[in-house]
């Protein structure tokens, strides 16, 4: 099978995965990669790019989710041939195939975040109380503005796994935050997202002021149900 041919640049940025994705992408949309290409082995490709395997995969399924890349069990990933709108319009195409991503995505979610919830009413100092409530009142104010409020949120639900006092938790939602800030910025941007998603921080965080475990852990599980239900229903 024919493996394609591909010079690549070191990459040396945050968001590794991201800049992997889109050298590949560009080079699927230039040409230089062909719809039945073979990419080389994934120690090899990692090694041309000077990125993590992990890093790696991640990008992969990136492009997978765009509709560029085929992963096939036991031989290897191939250039699909991808339509005219997946190459001019990419976002459309995540669109299109997102609903099993952001269902895996919230479904981890509820996995993880009630407890976290419940153990940050546990352990969470006064100061973490008091960040907490300080990044609650940067987010309405861009709610009463009509703004995302897209930091703020993703800094609330950090500030409760930071409270939670999980070092091998906190890995985890690092190597996830950057999906998690894109589905989030997709799903606040559905109606009445907003004012939902500040009044559900608002009860969590009123839980974790009392030091009620069970209760930040009730009002962490409706949150993200009502998030869920508000975007799938979207899809």
């Amino acid at each position: 099978m024919a493996l394609a041919k591909v010079e690549i640049e070191a990459v040396h940025k945050t968001k590794v995965y991201k800049t992997v994705a889109d050298q590949l992408q560009r080079k699927i949309r230039d040409g230089l990669m062909k719809a039945g290409d073979w990419l080389p082995p994934e120690r090899e490709l990692a090694e041309m790019f000077h990125v993590s395997r992990s890093s790696l995969r991640d990008a992969i399924r990136n492009l997978e989710q765009l509709g560029l890349l085929e992963a096939r069990h036991g031989e290897g990933t191939v250039v699909r041939d991808p339509s005219a709108e997946s190459l001019v319009n990419p976002l459309a195409t995540l669109i299109a195939n997102q609903r099993e991503l952001l269902s895996d995505l919230l479904e981890f979610r509820r996995m993880i975040e009630p407890t976290l919830a419940a153990r940050a009413a546990a352990h969470a100092s006064a100061e973490e109380i008091t960040q907490m409530a300080e990044i609650l009142g940067r987010q309405k104010e861009k709610v009463d503005r009509g703004e995302l409020a897209i930091e703020e949120d993703s800094e609330f639900h950090y500030a409760i796994a930071l409270a939670a006092r999980n070092g091998v938790v906190l890995k985890v939602l690092d190597v996830f935050m950057d999906l998690m800030r894109e589905s989030r910025e997709r799903s606040l941007q559905v109606a009445g997202r907003l004012q939902k998603s500040f009044l559900g921080h608002v009860r969590i965080l009123s839980s974790i002021r009392r030091h009620d475990a069970a209760g930040a852990e009730a009002a962490m599980r409706q949150h993200l149900e009502d998030v869920e239900d508000i975007i799938l229903k979207k899809l």
